[in-house]
This record gives structure tokens, C-alpha cells and sequence, in this order.
């Protein structure tokens, strides 16, 4: 059984995680891309995209379930066209994290893991996005947010209701929903992968410090310098 607004797994999405499987020498190693691939189609990781897993993988939906509860991108119910994450890691709540998740929770009247009613935003708070260099960060749909305030980022969900995503600081110019990006990390290319500034100059200023001291790396053991 479907829940109502939910599209069904159809035999295209069956057609789809066959192809995914043969990608890999073992069928098991398709299991993470594949639930991405339920996730795109019903927007979270459901009873009956398990039993898909499990029936094309000759898996048992216990297996499967293990894995879709143990990594925290694969959502329980629901996710919002605009999933958004805030982390709360000790870089990003120190300088701000912790307030931008406690303003957005009181703006939008929903907490962590939660959905709006129109199903627009879903909230979360993460752990370190490996952004810290440009804290505190807010994600959308796994793209970055940079340097983000609890006015910010007030504004930045608002726009996101109304339809109107602002483009990401790094990455795509365009914000795909998260049924989209969720079939982009299924392994099926939408064609943005090249948009954008993927490092931005806080990220690379070690590096520009380094080649102007000249230095450079030591010789890997047992090769010549």
C-alpha cells in the first residue's frame, strides 16, 4: 500500500535499479545507490523501495533496512522538495550553528527530521560537512550554503517556499530538489556537475600560502625525488 501523494515503484524504477546492479561486479555494492534511486521516485526510503533492494539484490529487507537506517542520508518518511541541514558540529555551533537550527526551528514551526505540511522544507541538523573553512554552513539538497546567519538563513528557507531557490554558494548554479539530487547520487548525470566554483578562496588559501613559499611535497618512500 502507497501512502496517498506518494508515486508508486513502477517497473521503469525496477528497470532503472537493474541497471545500476550491473555496474558493479557484485550485486550487493549497488545497494546505496539504489536506495537513492527509491528516494528518488517517493522522496524517502519506503517499505516497498526495501523490498525492492531486497528482491533484486537476493537480500533479505532486514539487511536492507539495516543499511537504510544506519547512514543518515536515506530518509524514514518523507523528505521536503528542499531538505534543509544545518550543521551543528562543534566549528559550525560555536560560530553560529546552534542559533541558525534553533531560528529556523521557531520560523518554521518544525523540528529535526520534521516536514512542513505543504512538503516544500524538511529540516535536520548534521555533523561536520567538511565545510568548517567557511562556517557556520547550512546545506539544501546537499548543496553548500556558506557563512550563513539565523537572518540568512530565515531568508534563504523563505525563498525556498515560495519556489524561488537562490543558487548555491559553491557547486551548481541551479538548486535541484531532492528527489532530483537523490537520482544524481543514484548515478544518473543531470549535466550540472561542471557548474559553478566547486572550492571557493578560503579552501584554497593553504594551498596558494604553499606555492608561495615554494614548498612542495616530500618523495613518496622508495621513489626518487
Amino acid at each position: 500500500m502507497v501512502p496517498d501523494g506518494i508515486p508508486p515503484l513502477t517497473e521503469q524504477t525496477r528497470a532503472e535499479a537493474r541497471e545500476i546492479i550491473a555496474r558493479y561486479p557484485k550485486p550487493r555494492s549497488a545497494l546505496l545507490p539504489m536506495l537513492h534511486l527509491v528516494q528518488s521516485v517517493q522522496g524517502y526510503v519506503s517499505p516497498a523501495g526495501i523490498a525492492l533492494c531486497a528482491e533484486e539484490l537476493a537480500l533479505t529487507k532486514a539487511e536492507v533496512g539495516a543499511v537504510a537506517t544506519f547512514y543518515t542520508m536515506y530518509r524514514r518518511k518523507p523528505a521536503g522538495d528542499y531538505h534543509v541541514g544545518v550543521c551543528t558540529n562543534t566549528l559550525c555551533a560555536v560560530l553560529g550553528g546552534d542559533a541558525i537550527f534553533a531560528s529556523l526551528k521557531d520560523h518554521l514551526g518544525i523540528g529535526h527530521n520534521e516536514t512542513l505540511p505543504d512538503g516544500t522544507v524538511s529540516l535536520e541538523h548534521l555533523e561536520c560537512n567538511a565545510a568548517c573553512d567557511y562556517a557556520p554552513v547550512v546545506m539544501v539538497n546537499w548543496e553548500f550554503y556558506d557563512d550563513q546567519t539565523p537572518q540568512s538563513a530565515r531568508a534563504l528557507v523563505d525563498a525556498l517556499r515560495a519556489g524561488a531557490p537562490p543558487p548555491p554558494t559553491r557547486g551548481p548554479s541551479t538548486l535541484t530538489t531532492f528527489k532530483e539530487v537523490s537520482r544524481v547520487l543514484a548515478g544518473f548525470n543531470d549535466g550540472l556537475g561542471k557548474e559553478g566554483v566547486p572550492a571557493g578562496p578560503a579552501t584554497l588559501a593553504g594551498l596558494e600560502i604553499a606555492k608561495q613559499r615554494g614548498d612542495v611535497a616530500p618523495a613518496f618512500p622508495g621513489k626518487e625525488s
